[in-house]
Formats: structure tokens, sequence, C-alpha cells
């Protein structure tokens, strides 16, 4: 019972029994283990981030090698239609080869052939007679295509078929003995003029011979892949179309081994061969484990503080309860050599009256920590916990055993401890023994392990595991009728370029105030979290809907924009995409993160700096589908010259006419000669990188036709074509439009090349180099939609141009808005003093002329003085449709 003294000997023996290194021991492999599984778990979250690259690389390699075939099935298709109506001759031969500029499209390119049927003595031959490029290739002329059976195999095939057959691979004559193998041979037929043959009896009977295109496959991998591609994946490409596997391309010099987590395989089938792409990580599964360093030392730090905790928590609390067994056996007659014995105990001993709860004893420490008046008090006040206050007052309670409690001092300071409590019987009486250690410091360490398991240690942020724990939790509250929330995304647009340029210690930087950005701006009950890397979610809590949810995101993206961040001595402006949902009870985490990383993905697409909300119907995929197969039509309409040159002419406002001037414009013939106005194609172009196609045959077009476009023919002034920012990228393009300058015969000074502002600041350096080249041959060139891109002017002095053009939208708002006027004024003014003419582009009304002739621009054009017309060469050709 309560008072038996034998029991409470029994219990405190058992208290004695544990030892303090012991216990010591356990808390610090406690501590070791639980650093140890963050370890493992972050580990775990870098190889899982590592295989999401790896495959996103993967998917990027297998769909240029994809893309780039396929230029060269549409570009052996395009030679192949060059001679349905016409046989094959070398005039015809060089020319179409020259046309579709084969060179320049396909890296990789070796030669493009024709290997004539011949049917002799000797039987049924196949001699190469035609060949370009000629240099480089003068062995490949009169080669009889049955010497080498891979390349006959891919003929007789393609004879057969009808359709592109591709070799397998074997060595090139014009290589060495001993060069590599890596020569592939794409091969298409050419039957004699007539319809289609419709079998094979047919196809044979009429086969005239085999165009054919050989390229390196270690070549076009090279201009396919990206940097990143070829130094992250080790890429074998393995021809398995027969028994035996053919080693087609390797781009690594090692097998992987069982180290590698990553590995991934592909077959691709072309022009009747079956090809194996087997990829693997090119740094063989090595970790990166440089991170981990800072979280093991701290953790085992943390492990240890614990264990001397602990160990000295047990070592007070075992030699408190032997000196109270001491005193109690000893001293049982007397309380006053009780206190006399604990007076030196470091341990906080308490003894109070049994019934009355009155404390009747207090050791020096007990009075120290808990107040010099605690003698005046009762026990249960000293407990902060209603239920060990209902505990102590319980009969049948018989003790505690080292229970965490918040104790309470008189003062009112308040502290967790280990209790431990015993029934003891002191001169005869009942008493309640509390023997306590003071545990705060070890509480601090406990919490402090549990928030580096749920928090970043860079920016002090949620983590990901905690993250997911918390969106997790505010689903399961939706089920049961809380309000609704939103998951948004976040990633930063420009993290990589600061990482590059100015190191990983500014990345890490920019990351932590960054955080505290956005921090400032969430509401209370928001959650924030780093995700890893430049990401971070937010889990925007009672939006109600989307439109409440957008208000949160546009806050943060504002704020983020606005942030400036310094370091040493450069400064970055900062943007971030965002991708949002709102959740949904029904769907399960992994989707809703998934549809928030996609909503990411969006923003990022449509421009990036800008928040985008995840939808079922997916308008921004529906329009990537639309540009698409914009894309396709636009190939196809290449292919089939659908291509339609349109022009605006251009009025003098202070001069005699002396000829027209006019812009060159661009229009699309659809499939049903509907005439497409450029904005429905050109994003599609811009995105699938079709522009410098389309501006070299507007070029092309234009040079070979110039006293076709206009009315007046050879009376034309000049003549302005526009030009993408993509082929600003191209350091041949110079080059090849004086080519076809001299070629045909156009005088220089009739000629104007048009470049936007923004093209223009984006690409100084070559814009410069392109100006300078073209106005050394006599050119103009002019600086289109000038002010659109809201840039200084100081660039100007660096970039020689003859003509400023006023973008449209201030030229339209002249007559209405006094800051439009200034604009157009300052333009002028500037644009003269540094010996430029001036036009203004979308003039609708006679009052704009007038006012544009009153500030003194030079030239006007828009509706109110020529709407677009079709170019004059086309004028008897079929009259094109209406507008599609």
């Amino acid at each position: 019972m309560d008072s038996d003294p034998s029991a409470g000997r029994a219990r405190e023996a058992a208290l004695r029994g544990i030892p303090a290194w012991l216990a010591s021991l356990a808390a610090f492999t406690l501590g070791l283990g639980l650093t140890f599984a963050l370890a493992g778990w972050q580990l775990h979250r870098d190889d899982v981030d590592q295989a999401r690259h790896l495959d996103a690389l993967a998917r990027s390699e297998i769909q240029g090698l994809r893309r780039q075939l396929g230029e060269y099935d549409l570009s052996l298709r395009a030679l192949q239609a060059s001679f349905l109506a016409t046989p094959v001759d070398a005039a015809s031969f060089a020319q179409a080869y020259r046309v579709l500029a084969l060179r320049t499209r396909l890296p990789g390119l070796q030669a493009v052939v024709f290997a004539r049927r011949v049917q002799d003595a000797d039987g049924e031959r196949y001699p190469t007679v035609l060949v370009q490029p000629r240099a480089g290739n003068e062995r490949v002329v009169g080669l009889d295509v049955r010497r080498q059976p891979a390349n006959l195999a891919a003929l007789l095939r393609s004879r057969d078929t009808d359709q592109p057959a591709l070799s397998a691979p074997f060595r090139l004559i014009q290589d060495p003995p001993g060069a590599l193998a890596d020569g592939l041979l794409l091969r298409i037929p050419v039957y004699t003029p007539g319809p289609a043959p419709p079998d094979v009896a047919a196809r044979r009977a009429r086969f005239a011979g085999s165009l054919a295109m050989s390229f390196r496959i270690s070549r076009m991998a090279d201009a396919v892949f990206e940097e990143e591609e070829r130094s992250r994946l080790h890429l074998r490409i393995t021809d398995v179309t027969g028994p035996r596997p053919l080693p087609v391309h390797g781009s690594g010099c090692r097998q992987p081994d069982d180290a590698s987590r990553w590995r991934r395989s592909q077959l691709i089938s072309f022009g009747g061969r079956l090809w194996r792409l087997d990829m693997h990580d090119s740094r063989h599964g090595q970790r990166d484990k440089a991170g981990l360093a800072p979280l093991l030392a701290t953790g085992g730090a943390a492990s240890l503080m614990l264990a001397i905790w602990v160990g000295s928590l047990a070592q007070s609390r075992r030699r408190a309860m032997e000196i109270g067994e001491a005193m109690s056996r000893r001293y049982s007659e007397s309380e006053e050599r009780f206190r006399a014995v604990n007076e030196l105990l470091p341990a906080l001993v308490v003894l109070a009256r049994e019934g009355s709860d009155e404390i009747t004893y207090a050791n020096e420490a007990a009075r120290v920590r808990l107040g010099a008046a605690v003698e005046q008090a009762r026990l249960s006040e000293l407990f902060e916990d209603p239920g060990l206050r209902a505990e102590l007052d319980d009969p049948a309670n018989t003790g505690w055993d080292g229970v965490e409690a918040m104790l309470r001092s008189t003062n009112g300071d308040r502290f967790w401890a280990s209790v431990s409590m015993a029934r003891v019987r002191i001169g005869g009486r009942s008493k309640r023994l509390i023997v306590a250690s003071d545990i705060s410091q070890q509480r601090q360490l406990t919490e402090l392990l549990s928030y580096q398991a749920s928090h970043d240690a860079l920016t002090e942020l949620y983590n990901r595991r905690e993250f997911e724990r918390r969106v997790e939790r505010q689903l399961t509250q939706m089920r049961a009728g809380g309000p609704a929330c939103a998951l948004l995304f976040v990633d930063l647009d420009q993290f990589k370029l600061i990482n590059d340029t100015s190191g990983h210690v500014a990345g890490d930087q920019l990351l932590s105030q960054l955080a505290t950005v956005m921090r400032e701006q969430l509401r209370g009950g928001d959650v924030l979290a780093r995700l890893g890397g430049d990401e971070f979610g937010v889990l925007a809590c009672d939006v109600h809907d989307e439109a409440g949810a957008r208000l949160v995101a546009e806050r943060l993206r504002q704020h983020i924009d606005s942030y400036t961040f310094v370091w040493e001595q450069a400064s970055y402006g900062i943007t971030a995409s965002i991708g949002g949902v709102l959740l949904d009870a029904d769907t399960g985490l992994k989707e809703l993160f998934a549809q928030a990383d996609t909503a990411c993905y969006m923003a990022k697409e449509a421009g990036r700096n800008r928040v985008h909300f995840y939808t079922g119907s997916n308008d921004a995929a529906a329009r990537r589908r639309t540009e698409m197969e914009w894309a396709h039509r636009l190939r196809w309409a290449l292919e089939e010259d659908r291509l339609r040159l349109y022009y605006q002419e251009v009025q003098p406002l202070h001069e005699l006419s002396g000829g027209t001037r006019l812009e060159v414009l661009l229009r699309l013939a659809d499939e049903q000669n509907r005439i497409v106005a450029p904005g429905a194609f050109i994003p599609a172009a811009e995105r699938y990188g079709l522009m410098p196609a389309i501006d070299r045959w507007v070029i092309q077009t234009t040079l070979a036709n110039f006293d076709r476009l206009h009315p007046e023919g050879p009376g034309l002034r000049f003549a302005a074509i526009n030009l993408s920012g993509a082929s600003m990228e191209d350091e041949t393009l110079a080059d090849m439009i004086l080519s076809l300058v001299r070629r045909h015969g156009v005088d220089p000074q009739r000629l104007c090349f048009e470049v936007t502002e923004t093209v223009a600041v984006r690409n100084l350096a070559q814009v410069s180099r392109f100006v300078t080249q073209l106005r050394r041959a006599g050119c103009r060139v002019a600086l289109d939609d000038f002010g659109a891109g809201m840039s200084s002017f100081g660039y100007l002095k660096n970039l020689p141009v003859d003509i400023i053009k006023i973008d449209g939208s201030f030229v339209q708002d002249l007559l209405s808005d006094p800051m439009s006027h200034a604009i157009v004024r300052a333009v002028t003014d500037i644009g003269h003093q540094r010996g430029m003419k001036v036009t203004a582009e979308w003039v609708d009304s006679e009052e704009v002329i007038r006012a544009l002739a009153e500030l003194g621009v030079d030239h006007a054009q828009g509706y109110a003085i020529h709407r677009p017309a079709l170019a004059m060469m086309y004028r008897g050709a079929p009259a094109a449709g209406p507008q599609a």
C-alpha cells in the first residue's frame, strides 16, 4: 500500500538499476539515428531530383534525334518531289541542292548523291553519277552501289516500298581505311515520269535510279545534342534490326556499371531500321555528399549534448534516490536529519504532507529554482498541467518515474523538469517525496532536432516533407468541410544566371533574402516552404476561389519582381514564374503537386514572370498544340511554295516622291488557298525555330523578283525587308544577303533591312556587326518598333542605322495622349540629330498625317496611306482566296 516502505525501496532499487552511462549511450544513439535518417532522406530526395533531371535530358536528347532524322526524311522527300515530272540531270540536281540549302539545315550531312540504274552485259548496275557538294566527295563519283552491301540493301528496299530506307552503319568511301564506321545512307527511289507505281512489280519496272543522303551520325549528334546532354548522359545507339546488333554511335567511353543508378533504353524506328538508344548517367551514380556535412555535424553535436544532459539527469536522479533511500532508512525517526542530508543535492527535493498537500520541506536547490516562498505553497500549485494536479490528489497513485512536466515557481517562472514522485514515511508520518531535475536545455535540444527534421537549413522555411504533410492535413480538413485553399509553386527565373556569374554563395544569399520577402507578403494562416533548389511552395488558406488565390500569387510575383539583389559590385533583377491550383479534396497529393508544377511550366512557357492557374481544359496546352500544328503546316507550306509576298507603300511627308518606297510583308496561302495573316503563324514559327528559314525565303524571293514587286517595276526606289531575332544570330546571314544581291544584280541602295528595337538591344554586338557589313555594301538599315522596348537612346550611338520607325502604339495615340505626342517629338528630334530619317507606323487618318508633318517626321506608313497589296509577280497566277 501507500505506506509500505518495502514497496518504496523496491521501486527505488529499480531506478538505480539503470546506469547513467547506458542512458547517455541510448540518447546518443537515438540522436545519431535521427541524424542519419535525415541524411538518408536527403540523399533519397537528391537521387529523385537527379533522376527527374536526367529523364528530362533523355527526353530532350531523343526528341532532338527524332527531329533531326525527320528533317533528313522531309528533305529527301522534297528532293524526290523535284524530279516527279522531269528526269534527273546535273543542272536540276545542283539547283535543287542549292534551293533546299541542305548543308545548312542538316548537320552531319556528307553528300547528296544520285545512282542511276544501268542495264548492260554485267547485269543491273547502280553507278553514282551525281554528287553534291563535289568538294571532299570526289571518290563517290562512279561508285557502284553494289560494292557496298549495306548501301545496296537500302537501295533495293526503298525501290520496292517507295519509302525512304536507311542503311546499316558502314564506313563511308570518303574515309581512309580504319576510320570509324559511323556513316549512314538514307535512300529514296526515283521512277520514270508518270503516275505513282501501284505495286512492287511496277516499281521495279519503272525504277530509274536512287537519291540518297549520306551523313555521319557522330557529327549530327554533336550538332543536335545540347552541351549539358552530352556531358551528363552517355548515349549508345545500336542497330537491332537484324539478328546481330550493330553499333551506330557511342558518346561515352565507359559501359554503365552497377553504381549507375539511372539507366534508360528507348527503341526508335526510322527508314526501315530499328535503333535501340541506351543512356546512362555519365557520373556513374556518384553523389555529391558535401551538402550533408552541415547536417551531420549539427546532428552529431546535438546528439552529444543530448547524451551529456541525459547522463547528467540520470546520475542526478539516481544519486537523489540513493540518498533519499539512505536517509529514509537511517534517519526515519528524524525529518530534521532528512533535511540536512538533502540540502547539498543538485536535484530539486520537495516534501509535502499526505492529504493536506502542504509543502513541509524544500532543499536549497528547490528554494533557488522554485522561489524562497515555496515552503508556504501547496504541492499541486507547482504543476502547470491540470492532469498531473489531479493525479497528485489520487490516493491510488503510487508514484511517478521520470515524468516530464512543466513546473511553475512561486515567482511565476515556468520551466520543464523530469519529476519522480513516491510516497514515503518519515518520523512515522506519510509524506510525498518529489525529486525533480531541470531539463529545459535538454528540451531545447530535442526541439532543435525536431526543427531540423521539418525545416530547410538555409532559409529556415518548412522543407518539402513538412510542406507535404501540411497539405495532406489541409485536404483532410477540406473533406470535413474546411475552407478552400490553393497550392502555389514559385520558380525563380534567373537563379541559374546568378549562380553561374556570382557563385553559389550569392545564390544561397538570394534564396535567404527572397524567403524573407515572400514571408512578409503572406497572411497569418498561409504556409511557405522551400521545396528544393530555387523552387518554393505556398499553401494559401481560406482563399474562397481562384480570384482570391490569384491575388496572393500576384502579390508575391510583384514583390519578387520589384526586389533588386545586390552582390558585391553587381545588382540583379529577379522575377518568378508562379503556377497554382485550387485544392480538391478528391484529388491526391501527388496529382495536385503535378498540376501545380504543370501550371508553373506553362507560366514559364508563356514568357516567365507571370502567374498561371491549372485548369482541366488547360488553355495554354491547347495553344501549344495549335502552334505545333501551325509549325507542321508551315513546313509543308515552305515545301509547297505557298508563302506569298505582299507590300505596303511608305509616303514621304516633306519631299517629292522620286520613286515608290515600300515594306515587304508576308502572308500564307492555306490548303484552301485562303490568305492567312502573319499573326496566326509567326508565333509558331518563332517557337519552333522556323523563322530563319522563312526569313531566307523572303530575302531570296524578294531579290529574285525585285523589279516585279510593284507596278512601277524598275522605278521602285527601295524596299524594306523585316528580319527576325533568330536570323540575327546567324553569323552567315549578311554574307548570304550580299551574295544574292550580286547574283540578281540589285542595287544595294534600293534595299533596306528592318530590325526591331528589342532584338537590337538583346544582341547589340551581333546586330552592330551585321549593320556595319550591310551599310558598307550600300544597303540601308532601319530600327523598327522604336520605343516599344522602353530602352534608352544611349545605344543609338553604337548602332549606326539609317532609319528609325516609331512604334505604332505612340502614333495611334498621338492626337489624344500628350505623353505619346512628346515621345514622337523626342524620337524625331534625336533621330534627325543623329542624321537618321524618321518613319511613323500605324497612320490611320489624315489628321495624324498632318500632325506628323508638323512634328518633322519624314515618312508615314499605315492604312490611311496604303493597304497591303499582293506583289505584282503573283498577279498573273490564279487569284488567292479570301482572308482566313
